[in-house]
């Protein structure tokens, strides 16, 4: 059945290559209305994951990242209408430029081909990933979670839906129907030969096991262990709203701060501030023995602390002297996702983003920014932090890579 669907993703790649930019429109318009006329059979749907996620004793930020509702399935169709709109990326020139021998090249960007899409508890990616590879060109195997399967066989459904209006097959967005494990070891395998590209979403576990038994390329995402940093220079009022959104907007996000550095000098006045206001809106604060010294009620942080990624209202803080420890810290505890620094001072913030190797690095904004929709991307398949071929936020125009097309006037080479 895998090898079958492989095979049936790279005719569903070539068809999606192949098509207009305004067919690749209006599928991804045609989909976003499908998720709209199909609410309520997607609700039910992830009502039963639901009831069966709590009695499986899922954690609080797995059921908050599983939970659909009405308000939650019009962002989701949103974000599909917001993919649409995008500028199409295939066939842009990169590029151009003629050699001395009247040869014109020109780099063009092209899909990748099939991407597999291996994510847990987030219906939402079903969608997501969904949209990206249609606008991107590229066919997709998506394997949801079995803790999300019924919701994201009811969303493909939809999907299913927008790509025949648009005259495009369904075999361009397949779906995994299992929850039998077995399936992710044949994905693993690049059945056959047929994925070009395999992209994991979730946890450590899962982002482990494709990284060392995938046969096949991988972007992967990796925790998102993130830094607020607070530097002497920094405008308080910023620094207390900044650190409140980026823990609490929502904890459950790979974009979410658990981490807090804040510069001794700013510590005094500023951080019992920092603290009341975490502490009204019920996050639970684990502090080292400086941190502890200003605000007696945090709990003492252990080694583990500066190492977890919570996705939940808990927060590590530490005191540290000036940037170079900050930075230090950073570079010892953190997987390279998003970290921020908090401060008026420009040439601080200019070494900060200069020397933190971080997929995303920001200066004066919260760290909960680190997504594909505030880039503009329209969505995003995940926040890469390796190196190659994409980082940071992975949109519609990271699923291309590129050839190069060489016009001559029948030149030979010598």
């Amino acid at each position: 059945m895998l090898l079958d669907m492989g095979r049936n993703a790279r005719a569903g790649a070539d068809a999606l290559r192949l098509a207009s930019a305004g067919t690749r429109t209006a599928a991804l318009t045609a989909m976003a209305a499908a998720i709209r006329a199909h609410a309520e059979p997607i609700l039910a749907a992830n009502a039963q994951d639901l009831a069966a996620a709590r009695a499986a004793n899922i954690s609080p930020a797995m059921l908050d990242r599983l939970a659909l509702t009405p308000a939650r399935i019009e962002g989701v169709a949103g974000a599909v209408e917001e993919i649409a709109a995008i500028p199409d990326p295939i066939g842009v020139e990169g590029e151009r430029w003629t050699r001395p021998n009247g040869l014109d090249i020109s780099r063009v960007a092209v899909p990748i081909g099939v991407i597999a899409m291996i994510y847990e508890a987030r219906p939402n990616v079903t969608a997501d990933a969904a949209a990206l590879c249609v606008r991107s060109g590229n066919g997709v195997i998506l394997r949801g979670g079995s803790e999300c399967l019924r919701s994201s066989l009811a969303i493909h459904a939809a999907l299913v839906q927008g790509l025949q209006a648009a005259g495009l097959p369904e075999t361009c967005v397949q779906i995994i129907r299992t929850a039998d494990r077995e399936a992710v070891g044949q994905i693993l395998t690049g059945l056959d030969g047929a994925i070009d590209l395999l992209i994991p979403r979730g946890g450590k576990t899962l982002v482990a096991r494709v990284n060392a038994e995938a046969r096949v390329p991988v972007l992967s995402h990796e925790d998102g262990l993130n830094h607020t940093y607070i530097h002497a220079a920094a405008d308080p009022d910023k620094a207390r709203a900044i650190t409140l959104n980026a823990k609490m907007r929502r904890v459950s996000v790979c974009g979410a701060t658990e981490t807090l550095l804040i510069d001794a000098i700013a510590a005094g006045p500023l951080l019992p501030l920092i603290a009341a206001d975490l502490t009204a809106a019920g996050c639970e604060l684990r502090g080292d023995g400086r941190a502890r010294a200003l605000v007696p009620t945090m709990v003492a942080a252990t080694e583990e602390d500066w190492r977890t990624e919570y996705l939940e209202p808990i927060l590590a803080v530490r005191v540290v002297d000036g940037l170079n420890e900050a930075i230090h810290h950073i570079e010892t505890y953190g997987s390279h996702h998003t970290d921020a620094i908090v401060t008026e001072d420009a040439a601080t913030a200019a070494a900060f983003t200069a020397r933190v190797d971080s997929a995303i690095v920001l200066v004066n904004a919260s760290t909960q920014f680190a997504d594909g929709g505030e880039f503009g991307f329209g969505g995003e398949i995940g926040i890469a932090t390796g190196r190659l071929h994409a980082r940071g936020p992975v949109g519609a125009q990271q699923l291309t890579t590129y050839k190069y097309v060489v016009r001559g006037t029948g030149q030979t080479r010598p």
